[in-house]
C-alpha cells in the first residue's frame, strides 16, 4: 500500500476558483488571489522577526525566524512558564515561599545593579510576589529564588527549562540560567519566542493579566511596570524585552484589536528606540494590511480523500471548527492553499479519524495549518470494488 500524499477531490474549489479538481495529488486552491493593488512589502531593520496572528494561527511575516540568538531577559518568559505549570500541577501554590540565598541576592539582587525586586537576603518570598517581580519589575533575583527553591540549583532548573521548551515545540531554544543574564549559552529563536508567548497567553489567561498591572511594591520599594511600550495607544498588554551584548535589543509584544490578537517578535536592534519602532511597525502592518477570511464552516466538506477497498471511493474531509486564515487585504497572488493527507486510506474508515490538514503557503513558506478529519464511516467494499482498487494501484499507483 502506498504511503505519502493521497489524492483529494476538492469541493470548495468550485466556489473559490470556479472549477472542481479531481485526482490532484496535493489539492491546491488557487483562488486566494484577489484583484487589487499589490501589497506593500514589509521591511524591518530587525535581524530576526516574526509576526503571528494568534486568532487563527497564521504567520504574517518572518525574517530569519529560526536562527537562534542570545535573548537576554526574554528567557524569563520560560521561567514564568515553569512557575505557571507548577501552579497548574499543584506542586506549588501562590502562598508557597522560597528563601533568598546569597547567590540569588548577589547575582540578581541589589548588589548586582541589574533589574531586581530587592528581595532581602535570607528572607522568604511567596510565589505570588516572585511572579510579579519577574513580570512587572523584570527581576533577576525573583527568577533565581524560584529556580533554586524548586529545583535545588539554578543549573538544574535550567535543564528543566530546556526540556520544557522541547515539549512546547521550541526547537531552537536552550537555557543555561533562569534569567537570561549574559555570558551564558542561553539561546532562543524568534519563532520559539512566539510559540512561548502564545502558550502563556492561551493557557494561562488569568496569570497573563499580571502583565498589565501598573506597578509592584516589594521590600517597601515601589517600581512601575517595566514592560516595553506598556500603555501605548496600540494596546500592548505584555510581554517582555531583552538585551545581550552582540545580540542587541529584542522584544516580544502582544496586542488585541477587533477580535484579533497579534504576537510580534524582533531581535538584533542597536537600541531601544529602534526596537520599539520595529515592533510597532510590525503590529501596525498586521492590523492595517491583513484581514481574517472565513474559508470553511465547521463540519463543512473541505475535500475528499481516496479510499482503498471501500464501499465508496472517497471519504469527505472536514474540520470540526471553522477554518479562518489571515490574508492580505490586497494582492494575494503569493498565497496558495493545499489539502494534504497520508493515503490512500484503507477501508474500513472510521468517522472522526485525523487524516490530513489544510496548508496555507506564502510562496513556498508554510504560514498556517488546520487539521482535517474523516466526515463519515466507509465500510469495506464488495469483492469487485476491492479488486478494481487493487488493479488501479498495481497499474497506475494512486496519482
Amino acid at each position: 500500500m502506498m504511503t505519502g500524499y493521497g489524492i483529494a477531490r476538492i469541493w470548495k474549489a468550485a466556489v473559490t476558483c470556479g472549477l472542481r479538481q479531481a485526482g490532484v495529488m496535493i489539492a491546491c486552491f488557487v483562488a486566494l488571489v484577489a484583484a487589487g493593488a499589490a501589497q506593500a512589502a514589509m521591511e524591518t531593520k530587525a535581524k530576526h522577526a516574526i509576526l503571528y496572528d494568534m486568532s487563527n494561527g497564521t504567520v504574517l511575516f518572518e525574517k530569519a525566524a529560526d536562527v537562534p540568538f542570545e535573548p537576554g531577559s526574554l528567557a524569563k518568559l520560560m521561567t514564568l512558564d515553569m512557575i505557571f505549570e507548577a501552579l497548574d500541577e499543584g506542586s506549588v501554590t501562590m502562598e508557597t515561599t522560597y528563601p533568598v540565598s546569597e547567590f540569588a541576592w548577589r547575582t540578581g539582587g541589589a548588589p548586582a545593579r541589574t533589574t531586581t525586586m530587592f528581595a532581602a537576603l535570607k528572607s522568604e518570598v511567596p510565589v505570588s510576589a516572585l511572579i510579579r517581580g519577574i513580570i512587572v519589575q523584570n527581576a533577576n533575583d525573583a527568577c533565581i529564588i524560584f529556580a533554586e527553591g524548586s529545583a535545588g540549583s539554578e543549573a538544574a532548573f535550567a535543564k528543566r527549562m530546556s526540556a520544557r521548551a522541547r515539549e512546547l515545540g521550541m526547537t531552537q531554544s536552550q537555557f543555561a540560567n533562569s534569567t537570561g543574564l549574559p555570558g551564558s549559552a542561553t539561546r532562543m529563536s524568534a519563532r520559539d519566542v512566539s510559540i512561548l508567548a502564545e502558550h502563556l497567553i492561551r493557557d494561562h489567561p488569568q496569570l497573563y493579566q499580571i502583565f498589565s498591572e501598573e506597578a509592584f511594591t516589594w521590600n517597601n520599594i515601589y517600581q512601575r511596570n517595566r514592560t516595553a511600550l506598556y500603555g501605548h495607544s496600540i494596546g500592548i498588554d505584555g510581554l517582555k524585552d531583552g538585551f545581550a551584548e552582540g545580540a542587541g535589543h529584542s522584544l516580544v509584544s502582544s496586542t488585541t484589536q477587533d477580535g484579533r490578537r497579534l504576537i510580534a517578535v524582533v531581535s538584533g536592534l542597536p537600541d531601544a528606540d529602534q526596537r520599539d519602532a520595529a515592533i510597532l511597525s510590525l503590529l501596525r502592518y498586521g492590523y492595517e494590511e491583513f484581514q481574517t477570511v472565513r474559508l470553511f464552516d465547521a463540519n463543512e466538506t473541505v475535500a475528499e480523500a481516496r479510499v482503498f477497498g471501500g464501499a465508496k471511493g472517497y471519504v469527505p474531509l472536514v474540520s470540526y471548527v471553522p477554518v479562518s486564515m489571515t490574508l492580505p487585504s490586497d494582492g494575494r497572488e503569493a498565497y496558495r492553499m493545499r489539502v494534504a493527507y497520508t493515503g490512500p486510506i484503507p477501508a474500513p474508515v472510521k468517522k472522526g479519524l485525523k487524516i490530513g490538514e489544510v496548508r496555507l503557503y506564502k510562496d513556498k513558506t508554510l504560514v498556517h495549518t488546520a487539521p482535517l478529519f474523516t466526515g463519515e464511516e466507509i465500510a469495506v467494499g464488495r469483492l469487485d470494488q476491492r479488486a478494481v482498487d487493487g488493479a488501479r494501484e498495481l497499474l497506475f499507483g494512486w496519482w
